[in-house]
């Protein structure tokens, strides 16, 4: 089973669907998945495929409305990615000062 941040990953390593989320995110609002497939060159079909992807990450809420379905952008689980890479960016930071340190105290 993926953990959630494999699943983030997934859904964001995809242009086509960093495309959708974002026009999801600017409209702020729910869009039925036709509105969203008529912004893409592909069929509604392919759309529903990337949907699903950013469904499955969270990053995406899908409602029923009679017989269309409209989709919410939930940008919440986007602050567990943030979480995950701010530990490696603190690593990095630590490093290079040590190495900092390390070249600053260094005999010639």
């Amino acid at each position: 089973m993926q953990d959630n941040i494999t699943k983030l990953f997934k859904a964001i390593a995809d242009p086509t669907r960093r495309e959708i989320f974002h026009a999801l995110i600017i409209a702020s609002s729910t869009l039925s998945i036709s509105q969203i497939a008529n912004q893409f060159d592909m069929s509604r079909q392919g759309v529903t495929k990337h949907i699903k992807t950013l469904e499955k990450a969270g990053l995406i809420t899908l409602n029923n409305k009679g017989r269309e379905r409209f989709c919410y952008a939930n940008a919440k689980p986007l602050s567990e990615l943030n979480k995950w890479l701010k530990f490696y960016e603190q690593f990095w930071d630590d490093s290079l000062d040590n190495l900092e340190d390390y070249l600053d105290n260094k005999p010639s």
